[in-house]
């Protein structure tokens, strides 16, 4: 079960961290316009005065959610920008130089890239 949980995470990595984005974006707001703008949750979205009542921990949360998410969109960024950089060479010992930061980078992004360097390293004789 852990498999395919994180299997599924690996594969829509991308895609699961612009939706946490996006919904720490959205419960951040909440919470900023229930502390400083106690007007607008009243008139806009229509909620009562129990909202306001948490609008700290709203914050709180969204603040972490929202952090969480562009975290790990960063990391995919810039592990999706280091495989893709190393992965350019054709000099098998410049690719022998970060084999195994590779390897390691490789088995948390999707499979495609697993895919890529398997290629590679048939291309270039590396076991």
């Amino acid at each position: 079960m852990k498999m395919k949980i994180t299997g599924f995470l690996r594969e829509y990595q991308f895609f699961f961290s612009i939706i946490l984005t996006i919904i720490g974006f959205i419960i951040l707001f909440l919470g900023v316009t229930g502390i400083w703008f106690k007007d607008v949750p009243k008139n806009f979205f229509n909620l009562n005065d129990d909202f306001l009542k948490w609008s700290f921990y709203i914050l709180v949360i969204g603040f972490i959610v929202f952090a969480f998410g562009v975290w790990y969109l960063y990391s995919f960024f810039k592990n999706r920008k280091f495989v893709l950089d190393e992965l350019r060479t054709n000099k098998r010992s410049e690719l022998l130089k970060k084999h195994s930061e590779l390897r390691n980078t490789v088995k948390h992004l999707p499979s495609k890239y697993q895919k890529m360097l398997k290629e590679k390293e048939e291309e270039l004789k590396i076991k």
